[in-house]
């Protein structure tokens, strides 16, 4: 035994001389790897955010479609936006008054933002540190600090305003009036209304699309969707979105939606139970697409799918955007109204 001990040592010392420089080799291109090509985080899970109405909670779901959580809020969750880092997830409680914070790794309600009465829709400013939110029963819009919770602002507007948009620099903001049939464009620096722009009946809902150039307006009683000229502030076309063998009168376009690659707006149809995909270039519809009861909201992933929130079903729709066509639907609880795709 005596002489074979050295070798035995020996032998294990050149073993671990090689796995080290197998590690240190390795090391090596990795980092070479990563300064070639930049670091890239891992890539986060799908998540779906449905809120329910009448549940007092958002369904969160995973990427298979599977309810794994609950989160409770306050009462008659409705609008809902990601911060700009997605770390955050706002949602308007209605018969609260106020906007309840959601954090995206927690999946819990970590703060309140409180409102004025019954806030529905909200917009934020592209940094996050403005919250737009229109208050129908005062008619204004007010601009809450989201650091200080304070409201900075309560900027007066025609009667009902409900649908709410900002451009990309946060200098304007477009509110939609119901009951007035106007969208107006209004100066955030000054506080005053830039141009008051007729569209069509009970406006409700915005898309920007064109880089930004086009406002895309729906109109739930009138079937159709108002385009505007951002830059002119004026009306330059108007499209029907009534699909066939239904009914104008059954047609009430609401949600809107743009795809990751600009080149569709989705319009939930309301009463019609359809989907409307439309080419944002040509502004001809490609496709009706057969959905759940009463499409409310609407929402694309980077996947190729489009969620719609059901709210007379109290299901989620699928769509597969490419093959137009509805692929499943999901059971979400009681009254869905927005729904977000975080991935």
């Amino acid at each position: 035994m005596g002489p074979m001990l050295p070798r035995i040592i020996c032998h294990l010392a050149q073993k671990t001389q090689i796995l080290m420089r197998i590690v240190v080799f390795r090391l090596i291109a990795f980092i070479a790897l990563v300064l070639v090509q930049g670091w890239a985080p891992p890539a986060t899970a799908q998540k779906i955010f449905v809120s329910l109405e009448k549940g007092n909670h958002i369904a969160v779901l995973d990427a298979s479609m599977q309810v794994i959580k609950r989160i409770p809020t306050g009462r008659r969750p409705r609008d809902m936006h990601f911060n700009a880092d997605r770390t955050r997830l706002y949602v308007a409680c209605g018969d609260d008054d106020r906007i309840d914070v959601i954090n995206l790794q927690s999946l819990d309600v970590i703060d309140h933002i409180a409102t004025g009465r019954s806030p529905e829709m909200f917009a934020l400013s592209s940094d996050s540190q403005r919250i737009y939110v229109t208050n129908e029963e005062r008619s204004t819009l007010g601009v809450i600090d989201v650091a200080s919770k304070r409201i900075l602002q309560d900027i007066k507007t025609a009667t009902e305003p409900e649908g709410v948009a900002i451009d990309g620099h946060s200098r304007t903001a477009f509110v939609a009036s119901e009951a007035t049939d106007l969208v107006q464009a209004i100066d955030l620096e000054s506080g005053e209304i830039a141009k008051a722009i007729v569209v069509g009946t009970r406006p409700r809902r915005f898309v920007f699309a064109a880089g930004e150039k086009e406002l895309w307006v729906a109109n739930e009683l009138s079937a159709d969707i108002s385009i505007i000229d951002v830059s002119a502030l004026k009306v330059a076309a108007s499209l029907k979105v009534v699909p066939p063998g239904i009914q104008e009168e059954h047609v009430t376009p609401v949600g809107m939606a743009r795809s990751p690659d600009g080149q569709i707006i989705a319009a939930a149809l309301g009463r019609a139970n359809h989907v409307a995909l439309i080419d944002v270039r040509s502004r001809r519809i490609r496709s009706f697409i057969l959905v759940g009861h009463r499409p409310w909201g609407v929402e694309f992933s980077r996947d190729g799918r489009l969620f719609v929130t059901n709210g007379l079903s109290d299901d989620l729709s699928i769509i597969d955007v490419a093959r137009a066509r509805t692929s499943q639907s999901v059971p979400v609880g009681r009254t869905p109204h927005t729904v977000r795709v975080l991935d």
